[in-house]
């Protein structure tokens, strides 16, 4: 391991093979640090803070600190952040705000500077977060999404999987799988199509989602009523079921987060 000998770390942190541990870092007692991680110069790991092989946190990041939440009086809960993320400067991620539950991070996810994840966040895999980001507690970000620079997200919103979310957006509703949304409030502009390509979907299958698409939200019909529509045209492939599940559970009042975000 290279570990600079100004990085303060406690004796009860655990850190696998291979750990690069740069000046003036803080790593408390309860945490653990997956194989090959590198954490950066005066980056603080709290205690209940786990890492993922592979992981990269950059300067001056905060990991684990308690929740922004006035209910929490101090009972023990964890962040759990998977392997070969990108945490990069000054972003912070707090833990959840409930005895033993987790804020969770997936794989390959790249976080940058000032982003913020909020205490209970589920965060999937493979998703970009643009520079100075905010999500709200309790919120579920699937899988594959995209989201630009100084987005606000509210508690409690889910943002389905492959969506993308404009910059400077103000997201206080659930966002629909494979959508772009722009806007303040945000709305839906259109389907992610280049999202859609670079996650080798056939033509067929966008070409499927666009037809969903145009019912659900360039039509005048209600969404059981494109759902209907859409049911009776012809089977729906994968794709297209996971939107009309989606928005169904929007329309029924339950909001998005009854999925998994796996």
């Amino acid at each position: 391991m290279n570990i600079h000998p100004t990085a303060i770390i406690d004796p009860q942190a655990e850190l696998g093979k291979n750990v690069t541990v740069k000046p003036f870092a803080v790593i408390e007692g309860g945490t653990q640090i997956g194989d090959d991680c590198t954490i950066g110069a005066y980056v603080v790991i709290r205690t209940g803070t786990s890492l993922g092989t592979g992981t990269e946190v950059h300067t001056g990041a905060v990991l684990g600190e308690p929740p922004q939440d006035m209910k929490y009086k101090g009972q023990e809960s964890y962040l759990k952040i998977g392997c070969y993320n990108h945490i990069r400067e000054f972003a912070t991620i707090h833990r959840a705000s409930s005895e033993g539950e987790s804020t969770q991070i997936g794989d390959r996810n790249l976080l940058m500077a000032y982003s913020h994840i909020g205490h209970d966040v589920v965060l999937g895999s493979n998703i970009i977060m643009a520079n100075n980001v905010g999500i709200s507690g309790h919120c579920v970000i699937e899988d594959n999404v995209n989201i630009g620079g100084m987005v606000g997200v509210h508690q409690f919103v889910t943002i389905g999987t492959t969506a993308m979310v404009g910059g400077f957006s103000k997201i206080v509703r659930d966002v629909p799988p494979y959508t772009i949304v722009d806007g303040n409030p945000a709305r839906p502009r259109g389907l992610n199509t280049r999202g859609l390509q670079r996650h080798n979907m056939s033509p067929q299958q966008i070409a499927a989602l666009k037809h969903a698409y145009r019912l659900l939200f360039r039509s005048d019909l209600n969404v059981s009523d494109a759902v209907s529509k859409i049911l009776e045209e012809s089977e729906p492939t994968a794709e297209v079921k996971r939107l009309i599940d989606f928005m169904l559970r929007i329309d029924e009042g339950y909001g998005g987060r009854q999925l998994d975000p796996h």
